[in-house]
């Protein structure tokens, strides 16, 4: 279904007959068609995902009202497992999935209710790359919080089932941004991270979601620390981790721990840090600046993550119908083209497809070169013709995952333990 922008029929239009047709059954569908305009859907989200630009465009297409409301992770859990009732939708990484489980504050999708899932790629419906195979389930895998076993949403099932946790949106392949002016050798491995080549310019993200898995990719490749499952540590395993990493920092192998976007760029724009774990708009932001960088393939694969929208368990009648109307819209094309030019993907790659010039969609997710600059949401440039993107197209990069972003079970003691390490 189109959103009305290369001149579709307008979602308002087709969810006013639908209600007419339902209407007709139930004997009241201009009550329907009228309340629609009355209807808010607040949407909890982080920066990535709360647009402006996305929630004008859902305004202008569904007829109702969505209310974006952008809060950082912290806060977000928090009204999540607190003030369930002041959320109607939520999106929420890998990372804090667990969050969910067991806590009753949201609701089973039904697998009819969401149009795009025959068209979903294999990661999310199946947990399998494009070829069949399975994927690692080293970490949160997308398959294993992507199904309910029945509707009362209380046990997830790793087989398919009519009952999802969530509308998958986005994902991405993460690995470590390379300063290749200032790296004189190839680097191939995360053990790279660890070399003695790099002493003294190398970083980590400070935060465990990120930085503890590049970190456990960078010892095992390194031969440090073996895991049954470095996605999900034994506190056994996380101990070994800890004194290994203290050791290397005592070292001097760390010129910085950075927080957040903005200071990944600055270490590597200014030349202080020569390799670290990295996020892909970072890395195309120190390139905008003239400066050589890139985000390294490694042979041991990247670090996978995605993102998930899902419904709260207080909707109910019109709302609710409106909240799975919101999903639906939200992956029928012109949002996901909106996050596509920041370099994640969408999940539903033929409605994406029809919203990118055939320009932006060789680039972005067949890995071909940019037959014209590359520009961003905002009209920005982001690369110049001729441009291949670092990995190749999307099933390059996808097919390779090594560890996913994870919440471990053993996460406060992680927690503990980290932050030992980040004051050592």
């Amino acid at each position: 279904m189109s959103t009305g922008a290369k001149g579709g029929v307008n979602r308002r239009i087709l969810l006013k007959g639908a209600a007419a047709a339902a209407g007709a059954v139930v004997g009241a569908p201009t009550i329907w068609a009228q309340n629609i305009k009355d209807v808010k859907i607040v949407h909890l989200g982080q920066s990535y995902s709360t647009i402006q630009n996305i929630a004008k465009k859902a305004n202008e297409d569904l007829g109702f009202t969505v209310e974006m409301q952008t809060v950082d992770t912290a806060t977000q859990i928090n009204r999540l497992l607190t003030q369930p009732q002041t959320i109607d939708v939520i999106d929420l990484g890998n990372t804090s999935m667990k969050y969910v489980f067991g806590r009753d504050v949201v609701q089973a999708i039904p697998v009819k209710s969401y149009k795009w899932w025959d068209k979903t790629v294999s990661l999310f419906t199946t947990g399998t790359y494009q070829n069949g195979k399975p994927y690692t389930l080293q970490g949160f895998a997308p398959i294993k919080s992507q199904y309910y076993t029945a509707s009362d949403g209380k046990q997830y099932s790793r087989t398919p089932t009519d009952w999802l946790v969530g509308v998958p949106l986005y994902y991405n392949a993460d690995t470590l941004g390379v300063r290749t002016d200032l790296v004189k050798r190839p680097v191939s491995s995360w053990a790279d991270l660890l070399s003695s080549d790099f002493k003294g310019r190398a970083a980590l993200q400070d935060g465990i979601f990120v930085g503890v898995p590049d970190a456990a990719m960078a010892l095992e490749a390194n031969g440090d620390v073996t895991y049954v499952d470095k996605g999900n540590m034994t506190k056994e395993e996380i101990d070994k981790t800890i004194a290994k990493l203290i050791e290397y920092k005592k070292s001097g192998q760390f010129r910085s721990f950075w927080t957040n976007f903005d200071q990944s760029v600055q270490l590597m724009a200014s030349g202080e840090v020569v390799i670290q774990s990295m996020w892909s708009p970072a890395v195309t932001e120190v390139r905008t600046r003239e400066i050589p960088c890139i985000f390294q393939p490694l042979k041991e694969g990247y670090r996978g993550w995605y993102i998930m929208m899902m419904q709260m368990k207080h909707l109910n009648g019109l709302k609710r119908d409106c909240a799975m109307e919101y999903m639906n819209w939200f992956n029928s094309g012109w949002a996901g083209a909106f996050i596509s030019r920041s370099g994640f993907y969408n999940t539903v790659l033929d409605n994406v497809k029809k919203h990118l010039t055939p320009a932006e969609y060789d680039y972005w997710y067949d890995g071909k070169p940019a037959s014209e600059d590359i520009m961003n949401p905002f009209g920005r440039r982001m690369e110049k013709a001729g441009v291949v993107r670092d990995g190749g197209s999307m099933w390059d990069r996808m097919s390779n995952i090594g560890i996913w972003n994870t919440l471990m079970d053993e996460d406060r003691y992680l927690t503990r333990k980290w932050s030992e390490f980040i004051a050592a």
